[in-house]
């Protein structure tokens, strides 16, 4: 049965670019690895998205709807339902001066904002600077190779999700408890000073209300541990440290006067 809209699934998938073959995004680290696009600090897994939500590429979304759980398959985007297609008049010159103090520093292929808009350099030279804002891969007909993974059915499996759509954390730091239509959301330490914490929180109530309308309130209560624990393993640790200099010692002086 195909995915109905608003279903919440895990998607794999690699992206690219149809005349080039180059990666431009995926989820899959031994293609980030081969494409040599891997970076260390991403955690590579499987895409929480809502089918025909708008969280995908037009063109994506539209596949989506019309796949299984468990389909894998490819998928053709043209640019009206990818980034769209190119705008000459989204093309700017400007001094070059206008760039501030690293002006002399830019070069093209350069991702740079100014007035609130971020371009990117397609030519330098007699003081003057060419800048496209399309966007990167506009005009660009792409290739999505994908799998979808996983439906999410619980109530469960949604909240934990949602969460970690929002806040960047292990399934094992997501602690929960659904009391019939109260939702209550343990917040560890780490996430107290997050950047926009209280925006992100509205924004997980709001999607855990519209994907759980079983769930009628989210409180959000911050979780402190004591580190006494901690604490004292690391004095004993420490302790035994001592004690074992403290042997090592002793049986250096002990060889020393036997010789």
């Amino acid at each position: 049965m195909p995915l109905e809209k608003g279903s919440l699934i895990l998607l794999d998938y690699t992206a690219k670019i149809k005349d080039t073959d180059n990666i431009i995004e995926t989820t899959i680290e031994e293609d980030a690895k081969k494409s040599g696009t891997h970076d260390p600090s991403r955690n590579y897994e499987p895409k929480l998205i809502s089918v025909g939500e708008g969280w995908v590429l037009k063109g994506l979304d539209e596949a989506l709807s019309t796949a299984n759980e468990g389909d894998k398959m490819d998928v053709e985007i043209s640019p009206d339902k990818g980034f769209g297609e190119r705008d000459p008049s989204k093309i700017r010159m400007i001094p070059q001066r206008k760039l501030g103090d690293k002006s002399d520093e830019v070069s093209i292929g350069d991702e740079i904002e100014i007035e609130k808009r971020k371009g990117i350099v397609r030519y330098v030279g007699s003081g003057r600077v060419q800048l496209d804002f399309n966007h990167r891969y506009a005009g660009r007909v792409l290739l999505y190779n994908i799998n979808v993974v996983k439906k999410i059915q619980t109530d469960d499996e949604k909240v934990k999700s949602l969460t970690r759509r929002w806040i960047p954390l292990k399934d094992d730091k997501i602690k929960f408890e659904i009391k019939g239509p109260i939702l209550e959301l343990f917040l560890p330490e780490e996430t107290f000073l997050l950047d926009g914490i209280q925006i992100i929180k509205g924004a997980v109530s709001n999607e855990i209300f519209k994907y759980v309308p079983s769930i009628r309130s989210v409180k959000f209560i911050e979780e402190y541990v004591t580190r006494e624990k901690d604490e004292k393993d690391s004095n004993v640790e420490e302790q035994e440290g001592k004690k074992v200099e403290e042997q090592e010692g002793k049986k250096v002086e002990e060889q020393k006067k036997k010789q």
